[in-house]
Formats: C-alpha cells, structure tokens, sequence
C-alpha cells in the first residue's frame, strides 16, 4: 500500500530528508554502468573538485562513501584519533546526544560538557578546559554546528578563536550534517579540521551519501590514528585517488549523477544566495511561530537555526499529535519532538530545494491543525506575518531578469 497517496503533492518538511528536485531526480533515473569505466572517475575529480566549494575549503581534501551522517561521524573519529584519545563533545539535542554514544562506543574518552535543550554549546566550559590542559591531554573537540532536534546553531569561528587564544593543537570536528549548503560555512577560516555532511540536507539528494572533507592536519593526524577502520578508511580512498581511478569499491552511481545536478543547482543560484534564501525561510517561519503566540524552543537568537524551527506547545497539547494530523489529514509532513522534547515540540524544517511560497503553504497547514487540536489560534496570522515579510525580501529570479 503507498502511504503516500494523496491529491496533490506531499508537502515534506521536516528537517532531512528534504524535496528532490525534477532535475536531481532526472539526473538519477539512469542505468547502471561499468564504475571502472573512464566516465566515473572523470565524474568523480570534477565532484570532489566542487564539493570543496560547499565547504569553502581550497585545503581540504574530500571523501564520499555510500553512507548516512552517522557514518561520516565514525570515518571522521577513527581516521584521525586512538582508542582512549580524550575529547570534549558537546551534548545539546538528540544528534549530538547520538554522537557522543558512537564517541564513547568506539571507545573514546569523551568528556562530555550539557546544556539545556534549546541552548547552544557552553563554550565558557571549553575555555576553562583548555586553559587547564596544559599537557594537551585533549585530542579532539567534537561540535555539532546545527542541533536539528532543538533548532539552535552553534557558532563554530568561537570555538577556533579560543583554541587559538590557549595555543591548543586539539583538533576541531563538525558535524555540518543540516548546515552545509545552508548555513554559512567557513572550514578554511574557521580551521575545521573535519567537517561532515549528509547527501539527504541541504543538498536536495536522496539519503545515502556521506561527504567527509579532511584539513591537513587531520590528514597527518591518520599517521599515528590506532583506531580499527575498514570501510571508512580514509588511506583507501587516497591510495586510488593517485591512480585516478577514485573508488576502493562500488560508488552509487544514480547517487553521484544526482549531486552533479544538486550542486549545478546551487552554483547556478549562487551558495551565497542559497543562504541568504535560507535565512528569509528561517525568518518568515519565527515570525509566524511569534504570530501565533508560541515560542521558540532556541533559548537565544544568538543561537538561532535558518534550517529548522522547533516550536514549543502550551503544556496541554501534545505535539506528537499535532505531527499525526498533519500527516493523516493535510499531508503535511512535519518533524516530531525528539527524546527530552518529544510531545513538547513540532518542528518545521526550511531547508533544501524550498521556496518561499511553499513555506507559506506549511505555515498555513500547521495554522489549521493547531486549530484542529484546539488552540486558540487566527487563521491567518502566522501566514499574514510571513508574508508580509518575505513580500519585502524576496529577490527577482535570476535567469528570469
């Protein structure tokens, strides 16, 4: 039975994954063929050639594996760092809380610095740690740039000036799985030592790729990492990237087909525009949240997300209920509450191949469901705040001028 099934498009906002585009989704219906044939290594150079853009990094070096962001983590850990290597990681919603389970699993001594869910990461706390650690016991620190399950970003140039204010050689790991693409990224002048993202986020793909891009630093740290790694084996790939074949095994295909047309997207819109279009799909959603006299789940606007907004219901609503309804009645996919916030919060992800005016046509259907489940909310509002934004903001399609 297709679940799916409905007139009309589904309209899928939560935060990953997100919309394919048409020409992603053409780009990938295709045959198999020979990986070993000289088109698939020449696809290869010219995608990790443009997947450095996206990181901003001219230093970096990238890996792609057939994999989720879960497996980017554990290939951006075990290439650069030994079992009982100390890290400071930091614990503020469901994926860092995941994170660090795969941090300690592999057998890492993770020293782990919480906050309160809906606030970003205690970096007063890394400071007096690295002020201590003096015998620089600290190998890694591990930070997850854009907390999904609470909607908070975290602010990663921070982190690098206080290790460059203590002279720390720690290494500086991000979890970039919902904010490459999206959110400003600097990897080369913020000294990001791994960066990771996911195929499903902001690029627009289907799930099944991991993009890991390497510092070289973190490079030469793989010289003396005593970690166990087989599939995510930096040195593999490395090995056939000198002989320009690029594959120690079988790429996806369909997969590298569709990120040539994801980033031929991007780069035709500008990444620089891409954020900014971000930023107006984050805005025009807090001032809806605002409208209807909700709050916010980020505590700060320091600390606020243009990839996804979690939205905090009043004690007698149970948000698990409102993403149901959405679901079961308005087709409308919106993302659940996770562990401490489940029930508490509905999140609205703006991220991907999204515009503005499919935005207003969520924010209208979570107006009508928080009706439904009976709160005293305007139809209307929240639309008539976004819009009144947005109507102001958006700017004229390029290739139509």
């Amino acid at each position: 039975m297709d679940y799916m099934n409905g007139p009309g498009r589904h309209h899928l906002f939560v935060p990953g994954p997100v919309n394919i585009p048409e020409q992603v989704i053409r780009a990938m219906n295709r045959n198999n063929e020979d990986y070993r044939s000289p088109a698939i290594p020449a696809l290869t150079k010219t995608l990790l050639e443009d997947v450095k853009k996206i990181f901003k990094t001219t230093s970096g070096t990238p890996f792609m594996f057939p994999t989720t962001g879960t497996g980017a983590w554990e290939s951006a850990l075990t290439n650069t760092l030994s079992p009982g290597d100390k890290i400071v990681s930091f614990l503020i919603g469901q994926f860092s809380l995941l994170w660090i389970d795969q941090q300690k699993r592999l057998k890492f001594d993770v020293d782990v610095v919480e906050s309160e869910w809906g606030q970003g990461a205690n970096l007063q706390v890394l400071a007096s740690k690295l002020s201590q650690d003096h015998n620089h016991s600290i190998k890694a620190i591990c930070i997850v740039h854009n907390e999904t399950a609470t909607g908070v970003t975290n602010d990663i140039s921070a982190v690098r000036t206080i290790l460059d204010h203590y002279k720390h050689p720690a290494l500086l790991l991000v979890d970039g799985v919902s904010s490459i693409c999206a959110l400003d990224f600097r990897m080369d002048e913020w000294g990001v030592d791994v960066a990771l993202t996911g195929s499903q986020k902001a690029l627009s793909l289907p799930t099944g790729l991991g993009i890991v891009c390497a510092s070289p630093k973190a490079l030469e740290a793989t010289k003396t990492s005593k970690s166990l790694k087989v599939f995510f084996d930096w040195a593999d790939y490395l090995k056939f990237y000198k002989l320009g074949t690029y594959w120690p095994y079988t790429p996806s295909i369909q997969l590298l087909y569709g990120l040539r047309a994801a980033l031929d997207l991007i780069f035709e819109e500008g990444l620089e525009n891409v954020i900014a279009r971000h930023a107006r799909l984050g805005k025009a959603t807090r001032l809806a949240v605002e409208a209807w006299g909700l709050k916010n789940c980020t505590q700060k606007e320091e600390w606020i997300s243009n990839t996804v907004t979690a939205v905090v219901v009043p004690p007698n609503i149970d948000s698990t209920e409102i993403v149901k309804r959405a679901w079961k009645r308005y087709n409308l996919s919106l993302g659940l509450g996770l562990n401490k916030v489940a029930g508490k919060v509905f999140r609205i992800g703006h991220l991907g191949h999204l515009n503005e005016l499919q935005l207003l046509g969520c924010l209208a259907g979570v107006e009508m469901i928080l009706k439904d489940v009976g709160y005293p909310i305007v139809l209307g509002s929240g639309v008539a705040a976004a819009s009144t934004y947005l109507q102001h903001q958006i700017p004229l399609i390029p290739s139509r001028i």
